[in-house]
Formats: structure tokens, C-alpha cells, sequence
């Protein structure tokens, strides 16, 4: 029914395109996962769950520690239907960590209440805001990518309504129609991803905001708190199991 497998920095990853599920929890580091129409960050204390067939991609971020389970598809039926992060338990952790030591063939009975509970917990723990929503219009589509692919550009929402030749109030529409937010929210949402992948790399605040876009650090530094609650050296040394972002939907200055 499934199988756990303790991740590091330089480990094998599973494969993404098989017909199972996969649930990846981060203990320390921090994980980057592309699963098509929606990317998604996992620092310490959360999870992700991926769908059969739907991981694209995965990446590892500073001295990673963390775990992967693999869940059959035949028990993947009423587990979520697309990728999401999820806010971890201490019962799942325990869990799971106990299932990365169990030895490869047919689960007992013991082992098959334990599987389980896994289950159970993921179909019941919180939802985490770590998500981003990819397009599905091509025309958007390639406007996310020039995004992403250029966090410090300053091209303004006429411009990027024009790249994808649309009137700006139907791109404006459009684009909140398929990403479930703003076209501002969205590019600080990515801002503020790459920001943690590159906390936990002990990239210097300053290169951050530089290559992010913002004037100078004080503006890199409050919309980092907006979204968190703390500033990203408050962030980088809270306890592992405690880091928590809650990604606030507002226009950055």
C-alpha cells in the first residue's frame, strides 16, 4: 500500500512519473517541487502531497533532511485529487519515520494500521499557502514563465496584458480566473518562494532583494514580514519544526 524513504541533500529522489503518490515531508532545508499546473516550496514542518503522474520536478534546498512516501495508486482514490501543501502533524512525522525503517515486502497487520493512520492524516491535515497556480491558457502560461523567469523585472501589468494580446481588464480577469489571484499577488508569491529556497541556501538578504526586484533591503525585508509575521534572519533561526509562512495576497511595494 505504500513505503517511506528518509531524503537528503544529495539522495536519490523517487520518480514522479509512476503510477503512485507521493507525500514529501522537509525536517530541516527546504524542498522546491513542480508538479505541472502548480509549483510548490516545503519548508520545515509541512508536507506536500502529489497526485499519480503529476511530479515534474524536484529540488533540494540547503542541508536537506527530510522524507518521501510513496502511496499506492489503488489508495490514492480519496487522498487529494491535485497537488497541495499541507501542514505537518508531530503524529505523521512519528509515523512516518517509524515506516522508513521498515524492510522491503508485504505489510503485516501491524505495519498495515500504521500505513493507515498515514493515510488518515493525510487526508486531514491543514492546508499550507506554499502553492502556486500555473495557467492553463498558453497566453498566460508564457507570461508565468517570462515571471519566473524574471523576479526583478519591473514590467508592469499593461505590458504583460500586451505580451499576451489582451485588452489589460480581460488579462486582469483571466488571470485571477486561473491562478485564484492578482497578477501582483502572484509575482510576490513568487518573490517570496524564491526568497525561502534561497534562506535556506544562507544566500545574504541583501542579494535577495537585489535580485528580486526591490530598491533597497528595508523594502525586501517588510514584505517579507507581511507575508510571515518575521523578518527572513528572525525566519532562518526559528526552531525547524516551528517555521511557518503564511503567504499574504497583497500588492508589494
Amino acid at each position: 500500500m505504500l513505503a517511506a524513504a528518509a531524503l537528503t541533500a544529495d539522495g536519490p529522489l523517487p520518480p514522479g512519473t509512476g503510477d503512485h503518490g507521493l507525500l514529501f515531508g522537509t525536517r530541516r532545508g527546504l524542498l522546491s517541487l513542480d508538479a505541472g499546473d502548480s509549483r510548490w516550496v516545503v519548508p520545515p514542518g509541512h508536507v506536500a502531497w502529489v497526485p499519480p503522474s503529476r511530479l515534474r520536478h524536484a529540488g533540494r534546498h540547503g542541508e536537506f533532511d527530510g522524507w518521501c512516501v510513496t502511496v499506492a495508486e489503488s489508495a490514492c482514490a480519496d487522498l487529494p485529487g491535485a497537488a497541495c501543501a499541507l501542514r505537518s502533524s508531530g503524529l505523521l512525522n512519528e509515523a512516518v519515520l517509524r515506516a522508513c525503517t521498515w524492510d522491503e515486502g508485504p505489510l503485516d497487520a501491524v505495519r498495515w494500521r500504521l500505513a493507515g493512520v498515514i493515510l488518515d492524516e493525510i487526508r486531514t491535515l491543514r492546508p499550507a499557502e506554499f502553492g502556486l497556480s500555473m495557467p492553463l491558457d498558453p497566453r498566460l502560461l508564457s507570461v508565468a514563465g517570462g515571471l519566473l523567469g524574471d523576479l526583478a523585472g519591473a514590467r508592469s501589468l499593461d505590458d504583460w496584458a500586451a505580451e499576451a494580446a489582451m485588452p489589460a481588464r480581460t488579462f486582469t480577469r483571466n488571470f485571477a480566473l486561473e491562478t485564484g489571484c492578482s497578477l501582483a499577488d502572484w509575482r510576490q508569491r513568487a518573490r517570496l518562494m524564491r526568497a525561502l529556497e534561497w534562506l535556506a541556501e544562507d544566500r545574504p538578504v541583501a542579494d535577495m532583494a537585489t535580485d528580486l526586484g526591490y530598491d533597497n533591503v528595508s523594502a525586501f525585508i517588510a514584505m517579507f514580514r507581511r507575508a510571515t509575521g518575521v523578518t527572513p534572519s528572525r525566519y532562518a533561526d526559528q526552531p525547524l519544526a516551528g517555521n511557518s509562512v503564511s503567504i499574504a495576497r497583497e500588492t508589494p511595494p
